[in-house]
């Protein structure tokens, strides 16, 4: 796979805020497998809270994940958050299944200035109803937010 374009001249450092996605390995399903999506959930808040990036947004889908994080420092840097994310969720999961997680690269978006954080969250979290994993977004127990409510995330998409 090559690497999806980054945009020219731009640090993907600082207070940004980035919707980010990546997939597993092959595009097998390994994240339906509970313990696995909760220890990829894990990694990542760990991640985000040592790399200074606030995890706005998150939804597991059985074959890829998708994130909205913000920058929460100058220093916040989202190429090593995603190295360090991915890096330590694999390895903790490669010594469990001798196989790899994530397939390599990633795909992102910065958010511009005139985007609403909320209105991509909700359409992150919303993912599992539109590809008809469960009908109602509170059965669905991979999709989460370490800023907002699912309460207040959810009013506008059922």
């Amino acid at each position: 796979m090559s690497r999806p374009p980054r945009i020219p001249g731009f640090e993907y450092r600082g207070l940004y805020q980035y919707f980010v996605t990546f997939c597993t390995f092959e595009r097998c399903e390994v994240l339906r497998d509970d313990p696995v999506a909760r220890l990829v959930v894990l990694t990542f808040r760990r991640t985000a809270r040592a790399r200074k990036f606030a995890l706005l947004a998150y939804c597991l889908m059985p074959d890829h994940v998708h994130l909205l994080i913000e920058g929460m420092s100058d220093r916040a840097d989202l190429r090593r958050f995603v190295k360090q994310a991915k890096q330590s969720s694999g390895q903790a999961y490669s010594a469990q299944a001798q196989r790899r997680l994530w397939q390599e690269g990633y795909y992102d978006r910065v958010l511009r200035d005139n985007e609403d954080p909320r209105e991509v969250a909700r359409y992150i979290i919303g993912n599992p109803v539109r590809a008809g994993l469960v009908a109602n977004l509170f059965e669905y127990p991979y999709i989460g937010s370490d800023v907002w409510s699912l309460d207040e995330l959810v009013e506008s998409v059922l």
